[in-house]
């Protein structure tokens, strides 16, 4: 049984990873630099190398023989995002473990480098997604032939070589909400990935829902501080201790100093993501009545959960959101222009607000046809007063059509 055990999930975000701290006589997360450790004897060096080949996690205070392998600080991580991932509100946690990797794109190319290499090139995708991971498919970079379904034609797809189904809910950039139970319905054997990084742990949680994977951005609302790069992905122990011999030979690591960091923005996450969610409301609001913007997207206003999953799914409708301008790509290069509060940057879920222009940046890479329309910006909304967003908002836009 878990020190974590029966508490609520704003509690598991403070003490997840921690929870040794105090017998070790420490109250700040130790961080491990070694690149190598000293080692017993060479039999008992030789095994503890066998488990990791074979993807088995270690205890604290065990040889962790050499970082790309093994680092405590990263483990540490990794359980606390487990934790987050497995909770179950008034119920048993799940038993799930996270391996942690030096980007998003790392975690993402683990996962579909491991089903290739079990003999199921296949991959079928919903759109949209990330346009990184759009890429990785499309190219073929590792191996893969795709095939892009609507959510309700994964069935329909899947053959004998199918290894997993990959899709983002909330989708990047345009904020459509997957019903995960029936796309792992569909599925049926074959393994479904998750992008969670725009929900996060605290706002949904895929495995409870049947997904194989949920793989984070952690450069994202995990660090939340944009000062820190790295991927997760979560699943259970067996799928776990299939990725990491993969991140091992690979050496998409991630370093002790980031997981440092991003333990600690995990311990703020869920008050970041409430306010940061509050606030995106408002300005969703807002913006759905400005007559420079031809549509908003966002799960929270009306009509944009047709399925009801917002409750059921995910417990809020986060605090990423979209807007299409009514002037087009000019009106939509001017606006970002025109900010003077909100920064003009990709990337997204840390403290301060930033805005981007999708089809020319995050999903640049992306084959033509299914790049987001021209006039579309995206936004994530940070810590600021909503009014004053607003405020830098609206002048904005009123130069964008003046």
């Amino acid at each position: 049984m878990s020190e974590l055990d029966g508490l609520s999930l704003p509690s598991v975000a403070v003490h997840a990873g921690r929870t040794d701290l105090t017998d070790l006589g420490v109250h700040a997360v130790p961080i491990d630099l070694s690149t190598t450790a000293p080692l017993p004897d060479v039999s008992e060096a030789r095994d503890i190398l066998d488990g990791l080949i074979e993807g088995r996690p270690l205890p604290h205070g065990a040889s962790t023989i050499y970082r790309r392998a093994w680092n405590p600080t990263v483990a540490r991580f990794e359980q606390a995002v487990a934790a987050l991932e497995g909770h179950v509100p008034g119920g048993t946690p799940l038993d799930v473990e996270g391996v942690a990797f030096a980007s998003g794109m790392a975690a993402t190319h683990a996962v579909i480098l491991g089903r290739v290499a079990a003999g199921f090139p296949h991959v079928i995708a919903v759109r949209p997604l990330y346009g990184g991971t759009d890429a990785i498919l499309e190219t073929g970079l590792l191996g893969t032939t795709v095939t892009y379904a609507e959510p309700h034609e994964i069935g329909d797809h899947v053959t004998d070589r199918t290894g997993l189904v990959v899709l983002e809910t909330p989708s990047n950039p345009t904020l459509e909400l997957r019903d995960i139970a029936d796309i792992v319905r569909q599925a049926g054997d074959v393994p479904v990935m998750i992008d969670n990084t725009f929900a996060s742990p605290v706002l949904q949680q895929p495995l409870r829902h049947g997904a194989t994977y949920s793989v984070h951005s952690a450069t994202k609302y995990l660090g939340g501080h944009g000062d820190a790069m790295g991927g997760v992905v979560v699943a259970s122990p067996e799928v776990a201790q299939s990725l990491r011999p993969i991140r091992t030979i690979v050496g998409g690591v991630m370093d002790p100093f980031t997981a440092y960091l991003m333990l600690r923005g995990i311990g703020t996450l869920l008050v970041r993501m409430r306010e940061q969610q509050r606030s995106a409301g408002e300005i969703a609001r807002w913006l759905a009545d400005q007559p420079a913007v031809a549509r908003v997207f966002y799960p929270g206003l009306p009509g944009a959960d047709p399925d009801g999953l917002i409750g059921p799914q995910m417990y809020g409708p986060g605090a990423m959101l979209a807007f299409e301008m009514a002037g087009g790509f000019g009106a939509a290069e001017k606006t970002c222009r025109g900010l003077r509060l909100i920064t003009h940057a990709v990337s997204l879920g840390g403290i301060d607000t930033l805005i981007e222009h999708p089809a020319s940046l995050t999903h640049r890479v992306v084959t033509e046809s299914a790049q987001p329309h021209e006039a579309l910006l995206r936004i994530s909304v940070g810590l600021e007063d909503p009014a004053d967003l607003i405020a830098d908002l609206d002048q904005a836009l009123r130069l964008a059509t003046s």
